[in-house]
């Protein structure tokens, strides 16, 4: 496996009508799945790992957009303390597992030991060798007990990672994801391909399999991922009882409102923009009639 991904010719944008239309059915088919993950107990887990700046958040942002927050989880967990350096390594990870009726999304997971532990130096040799070993355990064992588990890996190019890289520093909205440890990525591009094709000869197994999700174009990486959750998951439809809205009771007589001045209320700025707008548009209509004149004249 080649080392170094040099950009291959970039697919073509999709059309934004087209995607809009078809990520929002697949968000549809993401609700019916997660009604039948609810009523029949299953247990979900999504890995999502891959390059920094492989489109990894943004998928995530998609398939959680319209799901119920009670019953679907995104683990992100930050730098080990202390007290859990100290555990069994996979322990800290093994608290988040979903429980019946759940699903969990790890946005980074226990391959960091595989990933950024490896190359960055954060884990001893037999630290490594003991993970490649263990993982795919761990995992049979999970699937063993039911727990669905789909692992996905998103791939980018060096070049398009870069302009990935440039593009959040531009921008003050999201200049925080760009951290000291993501530009290792750059300079440590190899180190970090070895250490995923070792990654995969050890834990992409007939069991638990790794699934590669091309994100050159981050639109497409979305609506293919997505899609192959709903193709992997065996979901089925779940009837619902739509609820009735009951008719408002007539107020009651011995009831009144308190006044409003006896409570706090968050001031209306956004009354400003109305008004700013009003102001435009007869600051336009003014200019237009002063067009007007001046032509006849």
């Amino acid at each position: 496996m080649s080392s170094t991904k040099k950009s291959p010719s970039k697919p073509p944008k999709l059309d934004k009508q087209a995607y809009e239309e078809e990520l929002k059915r697949l968000q549809a088919e993401l609700v019916e799945m997660q009604q039948w993950v609810v009523e029949t107990g299953a247990r979900v887990v999504i890995i999502m790992e891959g390059r920094d700046a492989a489109g990894k958040g943004s998928a995530i942002k998609r398939i959680t957009q319209y799901l119920n927050p009670r019953t679907c989880r995104i683990e992100a967990l930050p730098k080990p303390t202390d007290r859990e350096a100290g555990q069994w390594y996979f322990q800290r990870y093994i608290e988040k597992l979903p429980t019946e009726g759940e699903i969990v999304i790890f946005d980074r997971s226990w391959y960091n030991r595989a990933g950024v532990e490896r190359v960055m130096g954060f884990c001893s040799q037999q630290e490594y060798v003991r993970f490649l070993h263990q993982a795919p355990l761990l995992e049979h064992m999970l699937i063993e007990d039911g727990i669905i588990l789909l692992k996905y890996w998103f791939s980018v190019s060096d070049e398009e990672q870069i302009t990935r890289f440039k593009s959040r520093r531009n921008d003050p909205l999201r200049r925080w994801k760009l951290s000291p440890m993501d530009l290792q990525s750059i300079t440590r591009w190899e180190d970090y391909s070895r250490a995923k094709d070792e990654m995969f000869v050890h834990t992409d197994t007939p069991t638990s399999p790794w699934y590669t999700v091309e994100s050159e174009d981050k639109k497409r990486s979305r609506i293919n991922v997505i899609n192959h959750i709903l193709k992997t998951i065996p979901y089925q439809h779940v009837e619902q009882d739509i609820p009735e809205i009951p008719s408002r009771p007539e107020e009651e007589a011995e009831y009144e409102r308190p006044p409003r001045n006896d409570f706090a209320y968050v001031e209306d700025v956004a009354a400003e923009l109305e008004r700013d707008k009003v102001n435009s548009k007869k600051a336009d209509k003014k200019s237009e009639k002063k067009h007007k004149k001046g032509k006849k004249k």
